[in-house]
């Protein structure tokens, strides 16, 4: 059995920012990782044209700007090295290969006891911590809808964190599901290999260039939101004009309004929407079901595909090992207590990459979880100044 003031689970730019936190105060902290690497989601499960849709300086973790050199935009291998360097910069040195099966409260020592499976040697470990920081994100595992007939569909289902490329599916009938970013890019790039490319769009959304957002969210620093709103949106409209005939309609809330409310992004389009309006790539209504290789859609457009991908989002696991979650969390995994008092539980335990506000979030919530735990042991209130 290991003791250990701060325990935290999970290996992405949450916990080694948080990690990093606690370290500038002198707070002794472990952190576990299921994978054998850091930042698992960026190295294994996302796309080869991947890049950060925000500027970087939106995305830069705490005490660590990102290089004057770097692009703006930063490439997902950019962003790794960037990852790499903050580990090697300040020391953090996560325990690889280690699966959590369980996490409870011990009530009377007041303290959180961590049971913990080394897949490379199938040893047991237990780590007991006074604070427990659950840092494994809101993107964890890759979501897929129960749809009906899907079981009987002969052709390849992947979720979007297997997608690579689209290199191997030219000349083939493949279906998107789900319009977020990930989907939208993902039909541009099976789109540039060849593919006939379809994708469901159901809901409303907002359709915006990376330059757009760049520049509402600078206005956003000096102008209510409203305002930031109103100029991205009037961008928006003036770029793209009417996308209503190609099947996207856009939401009645500003998109700004619409992530702080419901953590829902703009689509910040690639030349996805070019490629709509010129037909390379279609956009279908909700499926009603599958039929062998068929899908039947709520237009009443039967189309068969040779693939389907979902870009349907992510699931929450913290439930899953975590015995006490009710401390912290909902039945789904996430923060039972809304944005920007998320990050904080009872009885010692915080949650980090839970905002939905991206990286910028995360650096949020990494020096408030620090800052309340410094507070905790040293019962000081007072200030992280971050560089």
């Amino acid at each position: 059995m290991e003791e250990v003031v701060v325990l935290i689970v999970g290996a992405g730019p949450s916990g080694l920012a948080v990690s990093n936190c606690l370290s500038h105060l002198s707070i002794q902290n472990i952190v576990l990782e299921r994978e054998d690497c850091c930042a698992s989601l960026w190295r294994k499960r996302s796309y080869d044209r991947l890049k950060l849709h925000l500027a970087k300086e939106f995305c830069s973790l705490p005490y660590m700007p990102h290089a004057l050199s770097s692009s703006t935009f930063m490439s997902k291998n950019s962003f790794l090295e960037y990852i790499d360097s903050y580990i090697s910069e300040f020391g953090i040195e996560p325990k690889y290969c280690r699966f959590v099966e369980e996490g409870s409260y011990i009530k009377n020592e007041r303290k959180w006891r961590v049971k913990v499976r080394n897949t490379s040697t199938q040893e047991k470990e237990v780590y007991v911590a006074q604070f427990l920081v659950v840092a494994t994100g809101e993107n964890d595992k890759g979501f897929i809808p129960k749809l009906p007939g899907l079981d009987g569909f002969e052709g390849k289902i992947i979720h979007s964190s297997e997608y690579k490329s689209g290199k191997d599916y030219e000349n083939k009938e493949v279906l998107v599901v789900g319009c977020g970013n990930s989907g939208m890019e993902i039909s541009y790039d099976l789109s540039n290999f060849g593919a006939h490319t379809s994708i469901v769009i159901r809901n409303p959304l907002h359709v915006l260039n990376k330059e757009m957002v760049y520049i509402g969210m600078l206005l956003s620093k000096y102008v209510p939101m409203t305002v930031s709103d109103a100029v991205v949106r009037f961008l928006g409209k003036l770029w793209y004009g009417d996308l209503t005939r190609y099947g996207i309609r856009r939401p009645a809330k500003g998109p700004f309004h619409l992530k702080v409310a419901s953590g829902k992004s703009p689509v910040i389009d690639v030349g996805t929407v070019k490629k709509i309006q010129s037909g390379d790539i279609m956009v279908l209504p909700g499926i009603v079901r599958i039929n062998g290789n068929n899908a039947v859609f709520e237009n009443g457009v039967v189309k068969r595909f040779d693939g389907i991908i979902f870009a349907t989002g992510y699931k929450s696991t913290a439930n899953y090992w975590l015995k006490d979650y009710e401390y912290l969390l909902n039945k789904d995994g996430m923060p039972k207590r809304p944005c920007p008092h998320h990050w904080k539980g009872e009885n010692n335990i915080y949650c980090a990459g839970f905002s939905k506000q991206g990286l910028a979030g995360i650096a949020r919530d990494s020096v408030a979880i620090a800052k309340d735990i410094d507070e905790a042991l040293n019962g000081i209130k007072g200030k992280i100044k971050v560089n």
